[in-house]
């Protein structure tokens, strides 16, 4: 009875002194460990009782000390946990001030005699408009971003390209496009640990939200933060291929109660091959073979690139954050250099002359993009986010080409030197407003405004080498204006209700443009307003049965320099040169799919290209020269039928399969007459994943990818095999990792090409720089426990940043 009335007399004390005092109470202590020495970093969060998600938390100090503030009069429990420690756990009734004193951890028994380590397995979880790779806590994060995007499912990361299948993908990290080109982002990506990525969203079909030119999507979703403290890791890493290959990085994350830093920082030295064997059979009018030109190219590439990226939070309160995100490129040095050699014959393969080629050129390079943005959230759990993004890039090229000349005696008859100089300055600015509000609990809203203006101020300069002097060549000189806004405006809607789920969006952009040739004298404009849709509908039919639906409507822009009309010479008679009439390609994407048995996917899609446009090759059978441009087609046809498979055939086995037929059907009128081309092919992959060792500390993966002949742009790709190995094994407790990976083991990644319509008849062999070994090293330190949220912030205007050719 006594017990009780101190219960009762405790809980009256208590709602007084909430009353009559300020809620401003604190918890602190120290930690350490058997020996007395202080523990840092160590891992400190509160809860309240009966309620499931964590309150509050802290680190500790450099002499072990932590404090929490800001408390109120309730009941908490704490739980204290560093690596390698017991956690410590303990019911709190906070009423005052309180003073943990010392608390010492205890060491965990470093026997794994009496312990079962069992590896959490990735699961796959498939929505009408995406697939969700989930990864946390898996083997996968022991190694690097790019290892989890090589084993995401339909995704294939390769030389200089991240696809979705065979279709190029925007990468977004936390719902925010990159800000880097694809080759800088592969060697970003992979000298990112993945320990703090929570899942990769394959997304097939972005809804409104995302900008209209994403037609298809990887999302990487990094975990949240749960408590502060740092963690810091460097790695490094060698490859052999042609030539050796270097790369080194080190990532820093630091959270407390107001302030959320990580920077991550890398630097590349590569010297990277490529040789290339070219026939071109130039045709007279009746498109008989004239002459056969034969060419044997090798390409080297040097470079060295810096790149850091830097995110910082500040919580301003609960409701409010502010960020600035920034990402840099620094290439001071890029050096390329290609050999040429050509040999002429004519229709019977008699020799007839020949000519070398020698291309020397040097870039450099900065790409600085930075964005502040602000967000609150309401207390109905609606939300609103600025953003400002400010870009600027800057770009130059000296280029220095040599030809010699010989007869059909192979004696030398002639030379031709000509130097270029070619700049690039962009500077985009963009702002953005999204407001989403969760209706019920089944249901949201989201709406969203966007504003992008893009400058772009480029030239080149011809000088032609005459007896030893630079005299400017004015019909390959030109300065270049581009200036591009975009105005647009989106709105989302979700819904889910029994076995229904439903999306639906609608996106608005009005896009003006002008480009204008200072030197020529030509301008060009472009104002156009588009709409584009997107809806995408589920059913559970039963427990392990469901089908959907969706269709998404999208656009992709020419880069800068696809509209540029300067004419850049690889040598005297292979020119690349832009198409300042070039116009926006639209993309409207059907699919229909079916998921079945928990492992079976079967899918069918159809997607319509108006305007699809490539870069092609066009020979000029009277001047013999071959020409790159980009071009408009009347029309792309993509449609096909997936099939996946995903299964553990043991806990530590992972299988996966996909295997896709599909036709590409395209056509146009080059002006010459029209060309109807069409192709069937098939893509197939297959994973294998498998975690060995009672701690499951050794990884093993063997990617396989096979492409059949297939058709791109009226050019024919003959079969390509792509095959990778890759071993991690954890060392030093799991806070280093060796890793090791053999790209192209059956030699099988180089390819073939040919074309062939009109006028029109060449072929090539490219053998790249794609079969090599790599060892890696990582090392974790810090408070290797510490879950962080990496943001990467962008704006969608840099994707369509491209080097001068």
């Amino acid at each position: 009875m006594i017990t009780h009335l101190r219960y009762y007399l405790n809980v009256i004390f208590f709602t007084l002194s909430f009353t009559l005092f300020a809620q401003n109470l604190s918890i602190s202590g120290k930690v350490i460990d058997a020996n007395g020495s202080p523990i840092e970093f160590a891992n400190v969060i509160i809860s309240v009782e009966n309620e499931d998600s964590f309150f509050k938390g802290t680190s500790t100090d450099d002499n072990g000390f932590f404090k929490l503030d800001n408390l109120s009069v309730t009941t908490y429990f704490i739980k204290i946990s560093y690596i390698g420690f017991e956690d410590f756990e303990q019911k709190i009734v906070l009423s005052g001030n309180l003073d943990l004193k010392t608390i010492q951890l205890k060491v965990i028994p470093e026997s794994l005699d009496e312990v079962t380590v069992i590896a959490k397995k990735p699961v796959i979880t498939r929505k009408p408009d995406r697939l969700i790779f989930n990864i946390e806590n898996t083997a996968l994060t022991e190694g690097s971003t790019l290892s989890v995007l090589k084993n995401t499912p339909s995704v294939i990361v390769s030389d200089g390209s991240i696809n979705i299948k065979s279709a190029p993908a925007a990468v977004y990290i936390n719902n925010r496009k990159v800000q880097l080109t694809t080759n800088e982002l592969i060697q970003l990506l992979e000298s990112s640990p993945a320990n703090n990525i929570k899942s990769v969203e394959v997304i097939t079909n972005p809804p409104a939200s995302y900008d209209a030119d994403s037609g298809s999507v990887i999302n990487i979703i990094m975990s949240k933060n749960l408590v502060t403290g740092y963690r810091g890791s460097v790695e490094t890493n060698y490859t052999q291929g042609v030539f050796p290959r270097y790369n080194a990085g080190t990532s820093h994350y630091f959270k407390n109660n107001k302030v959320n830093f990580n920077v991550n920082y890398s630097y590349s030295n590569k010297k990277i091959n490529r040789d290339q064997d070219d026939t071109v059979n130039f045709l007279d009018d009746s498109n008989q073979i004239d002459e056969i030109w034969k060419s044997n190219v090798n390409r080297n590439t040097w470079s060295e690139t810096h790149n850091l990226n830097l995110n910082f939070d500040y919580f301003i309160d609960d409701k409010n954050t502010i960020s600035l995100t920034s990402t840099g490129l620094y290439t001071p040095y890029f050096k390329y250099k290609l050999k040429n050699n050509t040999n002429i014959s004519d229709e019977n393969e008699n020799f007839l002359s020949r000519f070398t080629s020698d291309n020397l050129s040097r870039d450099t390079k900065y790409n600085i993009g930075s964005d502040l943005t602000f967000r609150h959230e309401f207390n109905d759990d609606a939300s609103i986010t600025f953003n400002g993004h400010f870009t600027v890039y800057d770009y130059e090229r000296d280029q220095n080409v040599f030809s010699n000349f010989f007869d059909q005696n192979n004696t030398f008859v002639d030379d031709s030197e000509f130097n270029t100089l070619a700049n690039q300055d962009t500077k985009i600015i963009t702002g953005k407003v999204d407001y989403s509000l969760p209706i019920n609990e089944s249901s949201n809203f989201d709406a969203g405004f966007k504003y992008s203006n893009i400058n772009t101020d480029s030239d080149i300069t011809r000088l032609d080498i005459i007896n030893g002097s630079e005299v400017v060549n004015t019909d390959n000189t030109d300065a270049f204006k581009y200036d591009e806004k975009v105005f647009a405006g989106y709105l989302n809607y979700t819904k889910s209700w029994g076995k229904w789920d439903i999306n639906l969006g609608s996106r608005a952009e009005q896009t003006n443009i002008e480009g204008q040739s200072l030197t020529l004298n030509e301008t060009n404009k472009q104002d156009y307003l588009n709409w584009f849709l997107n809806a995408s509908l589920s059913y559970q039919l039963a427990e392990k049965v469901s089908v959907y639906s969706s269709y998404k409507r999208s656009i992709l822009r020419p880069s800068y320099t696809d509209l540029n009309p300067f004419r850049f010479f690889l040598n005297e008679n292979t020119v690349v040169l832009g198409n300042p009439n070039l116009l926006p390609s639209y993309r409207d994407h059907y699919k229909i799919g079916t998921n079945f048995l928990e492992h079976f996917t079967v899918e069918a899609y159809y997607m319509n290209y108006d305007g699809a446009f490539e870069e092609l090759p066009r020979q000029n059978n009277d001047t013999n020269i071959i020409a790159f441009s980009p071009t408009n087609l009347d029309k792309r046809v993509d449609y096909g039928f997936d099939f996946a498979f995903d299964y553990y055939p043991t806990n530590i086995w992972n299988l996966y399969f996909l295997t896709s037929f599909y036709n590409i059907k395209e056509e146009t009128n080059f002006g010459e007459g029209s060309v109807e081309q069409n192709q069937w092919s098939n893509y197939s992959q297959l994973t294998n994943t498998l975690s060995l060792l009672e701690d499951r500390s050794l990884n093993v993966s063997l990617l396989l990818v096979y492409g059949s002949r297939n058709l791109q742009y009226f050019t024919l790709l003959e079969e390509q095999l792509i095959s990778e190995l890759s071993i991690t094994k954890s060392i030093f407790s799991k806070k280093g990792m060796i890793t090791l990976s053999i790209h192209d083991l059956f030699n099988k990644q180089d390819f073939d090409t040919s074309t062939k319509y009109l006028n029109q008849f060449n072929s090539s062999f490219i053998d790249l720089d794609n079969r090599y070994v790599k060892l890696g090293f990582r090392y974790n330190f810090g408070n290797t426990k510490l879950n962080t949220n990496e943001r990467t912030t962008s704006a969608e205007e840099r994707e369509r940043l491209k080097d001068l050719n």
